[in-house]
């Protein structure tokens, strides 16, 4: 089983903590369909089948932890309340994994979500 991270998820980032446990190796990089955005907090959005291409790695999950890392995962990422949710993607590489959509309306006024056009959280939220 394989998941695809593009934000705080990735290592070096704040919550790869979370996911460390679960992971087989260093992840490979890799990115599929969709926009990223910045949310304004600290974290990105991502809405994946659009035009554009979020960049990020792709782990395979160790296969008898799987369900535990999806379900502290859900927890990490508040699937459980609707701010994102687990689906199911085809990376560019071909590869299905699971992934985290952001739940909320992108249109909505009071998010103040800014495209990230480049699709790279860690390029845009550490430019050199």
């Amino acid at each position: 089983m394989n998941l695809f991270v593009y934000g705080t998820l990735r290592f070096g980032d704040v919550r790869w903590k979370f996911l460390e446990p679960f992971v087989i190796d260093e992840g490979v990089a890799d990115s599929a369909a969709g926009q990223l955005f910045d949310t304004g907090a600290g974290y990105p959005a991502a809405l994946f089948g659009q035009t554009g291409t979020i960049v990020g790695h792709r782990y395979q999950l160790l296969p008898n932890r799987a369900d535990e890392a999806l379900a502290v995962l859900d927890e990490v990422e508040s699937a459980v309340t609707g701010l994102y949710h687990r689906v199911e993607i085809t990376t560019h590489s071909g590869i299905t994994c699971w992934a985290y959509r952001y739940g909320l309306a992108i249109s909505d006024p009071s998010l103040s979500l800014q495209s990230i056009p480049s699709g790279d959280w860690f390029q845009h939220a550490s430019p050199s």
